[in-house]
């Protein structure tokens, strides 16, 4: 049986899915203690995205969000599931440039729930270097 991982890479990597095709797909693991159950907030005004671990609570930006965001709670968007669920498995796709620069970021969840995929948002990188970001998801 594959992970939530591998089964949110692999929709990740569909052709289609998104804008570019997906060259790498980074999971989402919290720092503090190594968890893999996040709620996933994004801004209506920007795009960024933030995933807080509900294991231990740990706050983590995805990409170059920490940029954009604002703590404004008005401007948060909590992702969900169309089951209504917002407990996801967290995974980012990103397209490269030749460079090997990050040119554009997906934000893929899996609710855990009922198990749907989905991509909760995406932007481009204009400025590079960017590969750093990579380590970022």
């Amino acid at each position: 049986m594959a992970s939530d991982f591998e089964e949110l890479a692999a929709f990740l990597r569909r052709p289609g899915v998104g804008e570019y095709p997906v060259d790498e797909v980074r999971e989402s693991v919290c720092g503090s203690c190594g968890g893999g159950r996040f709620e996933v907030r994004v801004m209506d005004t920007a795009k960024a995205a933030r995933r807080t671990c509900l294991g231990c609570g740990q706050h983590a930006f995805i990409a170059d969000s920490v940029e954009y965001w604002d703590e404004d709670d008005e401007v948060q968007v909590v992702c969900a599931c169309v089951c209504g669920e917002e407990e996801f498995a967290a995974a980012v796709g990103f397209s490269l440039r030749e460079d090997d620069d990050v040119r554009w970021i997906c934000v893929g969840l899996r609710c855990l729930a009922c198990g749907r995929p989905g991509i909760y948002e995406e932007w481009l990188i204009k400025w590079g270097p960017s590969n750093y970001l990579l380590d970022h998801a």
